[in-house]
């Protein structure tokens, strides 16, 4: 649906008579053979057009000539092309001008970012110096900056100067390194050498705009390939906002052994593992204080209150985990009633063989680990007992009981709750 609405916005700017194209990550997709998440345009017109010509259009960026456009259930990004100096807070430009397609494709990060598409397929004007390529049910892509080149040599390439680049905006050394990951691309040595020496300003980052491009690299299968670049560019210790550990040379093998759709918080517990603790096993992972590192890890990565409680989850379930063949029955049903324990089982399993573990809890569950407790504090009311200490180490004795498969039912369940009560006094 994105994908119409953004042609039809390209068309109707074209019979207004503004140059219009597709472009960005969603033609770099299409050239790759990949289907973009949503479709960006970019054109001649200037916002105050733009927003004239489509109804319930928005500005969202009109400094940086931004508009959004809702059309077909669909919100395209339009953009006017234009040019951008200075960056004195590096990240936002100090000026703006509107431009043409080559200027605008110049101010972009990386080449294989600057590209447009026609999906109209018209003639470009004789005076722009553009490679172009037909692409079957696409239109005509558009090459100012030597993108389609380095997409074909799978190349990762800043346009133009890359210290200049990142200079511009410091997160784009961590874009390069996710965009490398994911698309299974080579960073260009110019570019690596222009990372490395720029690396100590990703401090200057704001720490939420660091967190949402590492959350990204995580959240994907290629979370291994991007945690190895950030270390060999020296990016991972201002990015965590830590020291780099001596044993860096360890290749991120818990990350590695993650299934591909593990979450971002679950590969962020494991990162941690192959940082601090690479040779642990799982009963070494289990006793690791992982609460410091955590701690640096919320602040440098501006970590919500959910997805900390996630990653400490995740790593405190490692606990029940290693002693699993010792435990009783209630112990592992209480384990696997935790939240996240699914994630806490797949950590385990990055270090050790979990197969067994796995079909007893998979048992288990079917047998159900939380069903609703048979009696309750108003029972030892009930009972002529004044709530106080006692009443959680009773309950929780009768609980672990129906978790045994001891008791069964609610009279059984009473009589046990008597016979505690009765040797209690």
């Amino acid at each position: 649906m994105s994908y119409e609405a953004a042609v039809e916005i390209v068309r109707r700017l074209a019979e207004a008579g503004h140059t219009a194209y597709l472009a960005g990550g969603c033609v770099r997709d299409r050239v790759l053979g990949l289907q973009p998440k949503d479709y960006d345009v970019a054109t001649a017109a200037e916002p105050g057009v733009v927003l004239g010509m489509f109804r319930h259009a928005r500005a969202v960026g009109e400094a940086f000539g931004v508009v959004l456009v809702p059309l077909r259930k669909a919100h395209i990004e339009v953009a006017t092309f234009r040019e951008e100096w200075g960056y004195s807070d590096g990240r936002r430009p100090d000026g703006v001008r509107f431009t043409d397609a080559a200027r605008d494709a110049q101010r972009r990060d990386f080449t294989i970012n600057g590209l447009f598409a026609d999906p109209l397929d018209r003639p470009i004007p004789a005076s722009d110096d553009a490679m172009t390529r037909e692409l079957p049910g696409f239109g005509r892509v558009i090459d100012y900056v030597g993108g389609l080149a380095d997409l074909d040599a799978k190349v990762l390439r800043a346009v133009g100067d890359p210290s200049e680049r990142f200079g511009e905006d410091h997160l784009r050394m961590l874009r390069a390194v996710r965009f490398a990951a994911r698309l299974n691309l080579a960073i260009d040595p110019t570019t690596q050498r222009a990372i490395r020496a720029s690396a100590r300003y990703l401090g200057e980052v704001s720490r939420e705009r660091i967190g949402g491009e590492i959350g990204m690299m995580l959240a994907r299968p290629t979370r291994a390939e991007a945690a190895s670049l950030l270390t060999s560019l020296k990016l991972d210790g201002p990015a965590l906002n830590e020291d780099r550990p001596a044993h860096l040379a360890h290749a991120p093998s818990r990350l590695a052994a993650l299934p591909d759709d593990a979450p971002a918080t679950l590969a962020l517990a494991a990162w941690m593992l192959d940082r601090h603790a690479p040779e642990a096993g799982l009963a070494e992972a289990a006793a690791w204080d992982f609460r410091p590192a955590l701690r640096r890890l919320r602040s440098a990565l501006a970590l919500s209150n959910a997805d900390e409680q996630a990653v400490a989850a995740s790593l405190a379930g490692l606990a029940a985990l290693a002693s699993w063949p010792d435990l009783p029955v209630h112990a592992r049903k209480r384990a696997l009633a935790r939240p996240h324990a699914d994630a806490a089982l797949a950590l385990a399993g990055t270090m050790t063989d979990t197969a067994a573990i796995g079909a007893a809890a998979a048992d288990l569950r079917r047998q159900g680990v939380a069903p609703d407790p048979l009696v309750t504090g108003d029972d030892l009311i009930a009972m002529g007992h004044k709530p106080g200490p006692a009443f959680k180490r009773l309950l929780d004795a009768v609980y672990d009981a129906q978790l045994d498969g001891e008791v069964a039912d609610r009279e059984a369940a009473l009589a046990h709750l008597r016979r505690l009560v009765g040797g209690a006094g």
